[in-house]
């Protein structure tokens, strides 16, 4: 009995390989007949398992999806991976989803076996995950864009902007995209007939969706680097461009991708594009990588630059008396940036 036990478990772990295998090929694998092969394929069947056969030359055995979610055989780097993955879920910024992660975590952990119980709790007692701070986003609202993006049906679905307008928007859906902790739908919008990239914690699906559309080309073919880009500058209130002294690999090592793009131009210089809605942050930002660097625009950051030099200046010059220097004539207000923010 424990034999047929063990033998029926390596079907099923060949079986969830998500390949087609003939009766000859389970047979060689499990070295026992074809006709065991069968037997062992029907007892898995009545335990619940979905596995569909076909007959003739090329036929063989699949397992199929089923009504619900039968057990699993997971290898010991899957089993890692998804207890890591079920770890760092908190971040992810969905709802409800840190709650979930700690239940499907629970099961996983009672039948871990304890040489991977303690790589888990190794890895887990060393690991720090910052929670999301912001809006999070409904798993149905994410499974209902999901599946216009795949049927490549049109959807529609109530939006507030970031001015808190209302309007009642229909797009055709291509991608979604998280980053930044942020959720975004990637849609040609019909009304406006341009690529927007959509908050999706501001978004209401209207359900059913609409009729199907036929995909038309991205804007991008690399997609990561164009939402990047888009990310890390529009959707700020200021979009700086430098030049920078250093090459664009030591300068990319000090710029996380998710605060500013980085272009090289030669061995010796890059080009860094980087946005913020505050102008503090970004000369901060940019003093504090570590290389020289040219502003070509905005012209307000230049300015800003100079008030933020003679603030550090008064600062580090204040003697103990707490006296500080005469102060630098104070540069003209900076005129007020024009927003153009791709994200609705």
């Amino acid at each position: 009995m424990l034999e047929t036990s063990a033998r029926l478990l390596r079907l099923l772990g060949l079986l969830q390989a998500h390949r087609d295998w003939s009766g000859a090929e389970l047979a060689g694998r499990l070295k026992v007949s074809p006709r065991t092969v069968r037997r062992d394929v029907d007892k898995l069947r009545l335990l619940g398992y979905p596995i569909n056969a076909t007959g003739g030359v090329g036929g063989g055995y699949r397992l199929a999806a089923g009504a619900s979610l039968p057990p699993l055989l997971l290898d010991d780097e899957e089993a890692v991976a998804v207890a890591v993955g079920l770890r760092t879920a908190a971040t992810g910024g969905v709802t409800g989803i840190a709650e979930t992660s700690v239940r499907a975590l629970a099961k996983l952990d009672q039948v871990l076996p304890s040489r991977l119980r303690y790589q888990i709790n190794t890895l887990s007692s060393a690991l720090v995950t910052m929670p999301s701070t912001g809006p999070t986003v409904d798993p149905s609202t994410l499974t209902t864009i999901a599946s216009a993006v795949r049927d490549h049906q049109r959807l529609r679905f109530g939006y507030v902007s970031h001015d808190g307008s209302e309007s009642v928007r229909d797009v055709e859906p291509y991608r979604l995209v998280s980053g930044g902790r942020r959720w975004y739908l990637f849609a040609w919008d019909t009304g406006r007939s341009d690529w927007r990239k959509f908050r999706v914690d501001r978004l209401s699906p209207r359900v059913p969706t609409g009729p199907r559309f036929t995909p038309r080309p991205l804007p991008a073919d690399d997609l990561a680097g164009y939402f990047a880009m888009d990310m890390t500058t529009d959707r700020h209130r200021y979009r700086a461009v430098l030049t920078m002294h250093g090459s664009a690999d030591a300068v990319a090592e000090e710029v996380p991708p998710s605060i500013g793009v980085v272009e090289p131009v030669d061995d010796d210089t890059c080009v860094l594009r980087i946005g913020s809605d505050s102008l503090d942050h970004l000369a901060v930002w940019v003093a504090a990588f570590g290389f020289e660097f040219e502003v070509r625009e905005p012209p307000e950051l230049v300015e800003h630059l100079r008030t933020l030099t003679a603030r550090m200046h008064r600062a580090a010059w204040r003697d103990r008396a707490g006296t500080a220097p005469a102060p630098a004539p104070a540069p003209a207000p900076a005129p007020a940036p024009n927003r153009l923010d791709a994200t609705e």
